[in-house]
């Protein structure tokens, strides 16, 4: 017999036959605070079960069923969510993660697609190969993440810190980063024909100062007011980006065609190796 108690108060809030989690059927269980630390849940099934506040940091969680589970502000520091469930199609399935602690979590192949995790904390947490399709993560803390070949498509990152993120042969098409902190990501790809792709997203007002984007797809991203500074965009592909107001200040232009680039009112007498076609208006 296994009893789950409540982390403050020592209340018994479940009892469950049997040695172990692992596999066990937990849906639609009020476990809200619940004292879960270290224990091992992988393949468990907690659709629907209400998990906010509560304890799990150090939970084996691999492959769990979290689908439309309750996890706000709950503990999740160091818990291992690789291919874990959490996200649907259906936004009211997903799951809600809004100011929960997943740093230094283990989340690759995690399924999160329109997942809700505002404000919540995934410091250093590892997102290789996760599925953050629509994710709403509007002001987290990415800081140190890996998310590598990651799919943040039409994910609202609106505000997020991502300081350090090593974001290699990822996909942030149409993406939300107003305002975000993007100091010294790594967008380039770990292979010689690859590349990340920002195609569509909106980074207008946001710090990439002194990230690497080589040879990344930018195709009608808004980059306007945002701060460039020492950002390396040695080959890219920004047809129809918009870079109107931004600090180009020692941003690294090389085998950037800038055609159709708008680049109004952005100081590129500071920018490095910039091709700047003669009919281009209003630079500074």
């Amino acid at each position: 017999m296994i009893e789950i108690k409540h982390k403050e108060t020592g209340e018994v809030l479940a009892e469950l036959a049997g040695e172990t989690l692992a596999g066990a059927d937990l849906r639609d269980m009020a476990l809200a605070g619940a004292d879960l630390r270290g224990l091992d849940l992988s393949g468990a099934n907690l659709e629907f079960s209400d998990l906010s506040g509560a304890d799990l940091s150090g939970v084996r969680l691999q492959g769990a069923n979290l689908v439309a589970a309750h996890l706000e502000r709950a503990n999740l520091r160091g818990a291992d969510l690789s291919y874990a469930r959490l996200g649907s199609d259906i936004p009211s399935r997903a799951a809600m993660l809004n100011g929960a602690d997943l740093s230094q979590a283990r989340l690759e192949g995690v399924d999160m697609r329109r997942a809700e995790a505002r404000g919540a904390c995934l410091r250093e947490a590892n997102l290789d190969g996760a599925d953050l399709r629509g994710t709403d993560l509007h002001g987290a803390d990415l800081r140190q993440v890996k998310a590598r070949k990651t799919l943040f498509i039409q994910a609202n990152l609106r505000e997020a810190k991502l300081e350090g993120s090593d974001l290699r042969d990822s996909h942030l098409n149409d993406a939300n980063l107003v305002k975000a902190n993007l100091r010294g990501v790594d967008l380039t790809s770990r292979h010689a024909d690859g590349f990340s792709v920002i195609n569509l997203a909106n980074l207008e007002g946001a710090d990439l100062t002194g990230a690497n984007l080589r040879n990344i797809a930018a195709q009608d991203a808004n980059l306007r007011n945002a701060n460039l500074t020492g950002v390396d965009f040695a080959g890219a592909v920004m047809g129809g980006a918009i870079l109107r107001r931004a600090n180009v200040t020692d941003a690294n232009f090389d085998s950037v065609e800038l055609a159709s680039v708008t680049m109004e009112f952005a100081n590129f007498s500071r920018a490095r190796n910039a091709s700047i076609p003669p009919y281009k208006k209003n630079l500074r």
